[in-house]
């Protein structure tokens, strides 16, 4: 049995990758789920957050938004509405979210107001945790 299978990664888009992968790590609505060359079919939906696959021993981190992922024992595509690789989200642009967002909070408006603030600062802070889980793998 190989120990590589082709991985696909679609968006609407684009292609956003196709290879020869050795493992694939999915954020799947029951957690995260690993896949290896072999893997019995399935159909598996995909919720907003990382992935990460491993081509030539190294390990590639992205993330996605949801979508769904087609498996088979050589073969995997993922169809998901956007993905990024984790080096290219902007630091810079998450970082000025945040700055925003905790602006918002200082001046409390409304409550209403306040709990869309407190959502948009926990977005920001997600988005920028894995831009800096990146950088300092």
């Amino acid at each position: 049995m190989a120990n590589t299978f082709l991985l696909e990664i679609v968006t609407p888009e684009k292609q956003f990758f196709t290879g020869q992968v050795e493992s694939l790590v999915l954020p799947a609505s029951d957690g995260s789920m690993g896949v290896q060359a072999g893997h019995e079919p399935v159909v598996v939906a995909i919720e907003p957050g990382e992935a990460r696959y491993k081509a030539d021993g190294e390990w590639h981190d992205l993330v996605v938004t949801q979508g769904f992922a087609e498996i088979m024992s050589d073969y995997a595509i993922l169809l998901v509405s956007a993905a990024e690789n984790a080096e290219d989200i902007d630091e810079a642009r998450a970082e000025r979210a945040k700055e925003r967002a905790e602006e918002r909070l200082r001046q409390k408006g409304s409550r209403a107001e306040y709990y869309n603030s407190k959502a948009a600062l926990a977005r920001a802070t997600a988005r920028l945790s894995a831009a800096r889980q990146h950088h300092h793998h």
